[in-house]
This record gives structure tokens, C-alpha cells and sequence, in this order.
């Protein structure tokens, strides 16, 4: 009888906890005990683990096998934990070195024919083990470029259980199995859309422009037809290649959503556009038993796209004010907290009625006057107030059309090199500060001596908010857009100009 001990990772978001896994052989009635807080998937682990035992030519031992998954208390999901189950189980056999089982950490699922199954997560799952400071990971074979992307990680892919078992010492032939591989992922070969499509519509590629180099969220109002879906799809081709740490945590999301990942760091924002049907889950994320990421979270450090905002549930609309605030959503449950990042630049676009034609030159509005801002009033009052950018788009007329033809249009590599040269600048003035975006700057900030304008720039803008026309929140929204247009035009500081384009860009759809 004999006793051997692994590790595997347990997730919750995109947080990571190390997993002993505990195989005792005794000499009871033949039988499989697993034990520690598993979910349902994991409980069924016993019976994939002895087919493909079983199938890999090392069957599991006749005696009664108990397996324990320390600690007991933290929740584990999933079939991640079949890999490290099955070698702990072969280890306290003796079958393999249990010695060299507990130096690896083994994460992976099993076929009933004993090759290894990729596995969702494992990203953040190996990220989790380097930084509870375990060097050696092994993982399946469709897995390996993934994992091989966490830097200062041993990764020692294997096809098939029986692979696995050879490597740990096991006297057994090696027999060439076809890994099973993750599928290719079509839309992230997609070229982005390109700013040089759109036609007309200057007004809006301006205010592009402006939400890109400061990060700021933006809201589109125009009858069907007028190319809020276009500008909204090209705004990711506007924002600059991810940084190191914005990579690492775009592709361990891409990861946990069961996506390929590829060989390498995922450089550009991500562009998340849910149906109006979805639900708060769908939108923040959540789960009845694991918690999944939610196109909120997907999006972070990119673009969340609501088409036909108003379409929305207000419960789903209004999920998003807290992580438009904090950049985290947090999930709770009884016995755990999931933490994703959610720093996303949102977009929202609506029509002006139900009927799409309200304010269109060319065709009337057949809706009643009271459904006008009752349709536009289903998104709140303060989620609107959390929206920096608020503008209207007009189709295009045939003068425009034949005006387009005849000049050039700006391409996104132009825009997205004026973009960058923007935030190079916000970054050098925030040097020695929390923030280097100006939506992430404080009001207190902007306000204080480190930034504060004259009273001559500021004084449309304190008239506004002593009229009521905007919130001490908006003051703060219109001082950080009015910053951004002054790094995009390479002005030192806001004038009176720059504050006014910003108020006009906050108000002017309801002015």
C-alpha cells in the first residue's frame, strides 16, 4: 500500500490557487473515494481517470483508492484535475517515480483513451503556478505553445497518458498517438476594419479620435443607416499595440473563454459586441458553478460594443456602472470571489425612436412625440453620466458622397500614429502618477494646482454646472476629454476652445 502526492491549479476568475493532490491506496473493498469540495464535472473524474488508465496500458490498482484535493475547503472546478488525479493514483502503485510526480505540477483533461484534452485557462492556470513558485508544469500536447508564452516555466507537453507515465519512470513503451489540438480561432486572423471606409461623418471620426487617445467612453445617437456600427468597429484599429502586462491579461482571458491562444501574446484590443438579448451573466460574467468571464471582461483593455443600446434590459445596462467606475467586476458567491479586470472603453449606439427616423431629414417619424425620450430613456440617468463623448451621426446625402470620392480619407494608421503621439504626451505630463490615461485621471487632479485651468478656459464650463446643465461628475468628464483634445492637436494645456468642443461633445445631443 503506498501514498503519493501532485499539484494541480485551481481557478476562480483569473486568480489561481495550488492544489495538493493526495492518492492513498489501503486494502478495503476495491473502490474510488474522491474527496476535497469537487463539482460535479470533477467527480466524475474517477471514472475518465481508470478508462484511460486502462486504455494506456497501466491500469489502476484493484485495492481501495482514496483521493483528496487539499484544500478541502476552496471549491475545485472542472476536468483539469484528471491528469494530476491519474498520476497520483499511478504513483502511489509504484507504477510511477512518486518522487518525480511531486516535484510537477500536471494540469489536464483526459480521454477515455487516455490522450490529454486542452484544457480552458491554462494560461492564467500556469501563470498561477509560476508565481506559487513552481518551475516545472505538465500539460497536454495541444496546450504547450500557451503555456510556453509564461516566461521562466519548464513546459513538458504530452499526447496521452501513457506519455505522461514514461516521463515519470514508468517501464512502458511509448506508442504514437494523435494529440488532440485546440481548434483555430477565424476571427482573430480578421484584418481590423479600416478608418479609410468611412465616408463623411467628420464630426464622428474627430470624436474617435479623441475617445481613443484618452480612453474615453462614447455613446452614438442617428437613424439606421447613418454608420454607428462602422465607426464602432474601427475604433479598436485607432488604440495603440497592448503593452506587456495589458497582453499577459487579454490572452489569459482568451484563455479562460476556451479560445485559442496561439504562439504568441495577443498585441491588439479586443472588440466584444454581445447581442441585446444578453443577460447581467453574459455581460459581467457569473455561473451557477464555476464562474465564467463575461463580454465585459473579454473586452477589457479594448472596445465593449453595445449595439441598439436601448434594447438592453436596464439590469444589464446598469451592471456596468461599477466597472466603468472601478475597472474590476467582482463576482461573489458563498464560498468564493471572482476577480476580473474590466477596463474597456465602452460604445453604445441607439436610434433616436423605435422607429429609427426621429431628427432624419429625409423621413418622417411615425412614432408618437412621448415615445422619443422614452425609448432613449431606458438607459439611466447615471450610467448616461459615466459617458464622456455623447454625440449624434446623420446619414450620408449624395453632395457628401460625391465630396468623398474627390478628396482623401483618413486611414487608421494615420489616426492610430496621431493617436499614439497623444497619449506619449498624456503620459509624459501624468510621469510620477497612478495614471496614464486622461479618463483615469481624478477630478481632484484636474482641479488641483498640478492641472488646473484659468477661469477664462473654465468659465462655459462653470456656467453649465451652475445651471444644472451638468453634474460635478460631468465637470470632471468634460476637464478630462478637454485635456485629450489638446494632447491629440499638441496643445500644452486646454483652452477655451478645447473646453468647449469637449462640453459641446458631452452635451450637444442634448442641446
Amino acid at each position: 500500500m503506498g501514498l503519493a502526492r501532485t499539484h494541480a491549479v485551481a481557478l476562480a476568475g483569473m486568480t489561481g490557487a495550488l492544489v495538493e493532490v493526495e492518492a492513498d491506496i489501503s486494502g478495503q473493498l476495491p473502490g474510488i473515494i474522491l474527496i476535497g469540495l469537487p463539482d460535479a464535472a470533477l467527480s466524475e473524474a474517477t471514472e475518465r481517470v481508470r478508462a484511460a488508465a486502462k486504455n494506456s496500458g497501466c491500469p489502476l490498482t484493484r485495492n481501495k483508492l482514496t483521493i483528496n484535493l487539499s484544500p478541502a475547503s476552496l471549491p475545485k472546478h472542472g476536468s483539469g484535475f484528471d491528469l494530476a488525479i491519474a498520476l497520483a493514483c499511478l504513483g502511489a502503485d509504484q507504477v510511477v517515480s512518486a518522487a518525480s510526480v511531486g516535484r510537477v505540477v500536471h494540469i489536464g483533461e483526459l480521454a477515455l483513451d487516455g490522450r490529454l484534452r486542452p484544457t480552458p485557462g491554462m494560461l492564467p492556470a500556469v501563470i498561477a503556478a509560476s508565481r506559487l513558485g513552481h518551475g516545472t508544469v505538465m500539460v497536454p500536447a495541444g496546450n504547450v505553445d500557451e503555456a510556453s508564452l509564461v516566461p521562466g516555466v519548464r513546459v513538458i507537453g504530452v499526447a496521452s497518458l501513457r506519455d505522461a507515465a514514461i516521463w515519470h519512470g514508468a517501464e512502458l513503451e511509448p506508442i504514437p498517438v494523435d494529440p488532440i489540438l485546440v481548434p483555430g480561432d477565424a476571427a482573430a486572423e480578421t484584418a481590423e476594419p479600416d478608418l479609410v471606409d468611412i465616408i463623411g461623418n467628420d464630426d464622428a471620426i474627430l470624436a474617435l479620435q479623441i475617445a481613443a487617445a484618452g480612453g474615453h467612453h462614447v455613446f452614438m445617437v442617428g437613424p439606421p443607416g447613418a454608420g454607428k456600427t462602422m465607426l464602432a468597429a474601427r475604433l479598436p484599429g485607432l488604440l495603440p499595440d497592448l503593452d506587456a502586462e495589458a497582453s499577459l491579461e487579454v490572452s489569459s482571458m482568451r484563455s479562460l473563454s476556451g479560445r485559442a491562444v496561439g504562439r504568441a501574446l495577443i498585441t491588439r484590443p479586443p472588440l466584444e459586441a454581445p447581442h441585446h438579448t444578453a443577460t447581467a451573466a453574459a455581460m459581467v460574467g457569473g455561473g451557477s458553478g464555476q464562474v465564467r468571464p463575461g463580454a465585459a471582461a473579454r473586452a477589457s483593455h479594448g472596445v465593449l460594443f453595445l449595439d441598439e443600446a436601448p434594447e438592453f434590459a436596464s439590469a444589464v445596462l446598469d451592471a456596468l456602472r461599477q466597472p466603468l467606475e472601478s475597472g474590476v467586476i467582482s463576482i461573489h458567491r458563498a464560498n468564493a470571489v471572482a476577480h476580473f479586470p474590466a477596463r474597456f472603453q465602452l460604445v453604445m449606439a441607439a436610434n433616436p425612436c423605435p422607429c429609427g427616423q426621429y431628427g432624419a431629414p429625409d423621413l418622417d417619424c411615425t412614432c408618437p412625440p412621448s415615445s422619443w425620450r422614452r425609448y432613449l430613456a431606458r438607459i439611466s440617468g447615471p450610467l448616461l453620466d459615466r459617458i464622456d463623448i455623447q454625440l449624434r451621426v446623420q446619414r450620408i446625402t449624395a453632395a457628401q458622397l460625391r465630396l468623398a470620392t474627390e478628396t482623401p480619407r483618413l486611414a487608421s494608421a494615420v489616426a492610430r500614429g496621431r493617436v499614439i503621439e497623444a497619449r506619449a504626451a498624456a503620459a509624459q505630463r501624468l510621469a510620477g502618477t497612478p495614471w496614464t490615461l486622461n479618463s483615469d485621471v481624478p477630478g481632484p487632479w484636474l482641479r488641483g494646482p498640478q492641472a488646473r485651468l484659468g477661469r477664462a478656459a473654465t468659465a462655459i464650463l462653470d456656467r453649465a454646472l451652475e445651471r444644472g446643465g451638468i453634474t460635478m461628475r460631468g465637470y470632471d468628464r468634460v476637464l478630462r476629454v478637454a485635456w485629450s483634445i489638446a494632447d491629440l492637436e499638441g496643445v500644452s494645456r486646454p483652452g477655451i476652445e478645447q473646453v468647449g468642443q469637449a462640453l459641446y461633445l458631452r452635451k450637444g445631443m442634448t442641446s
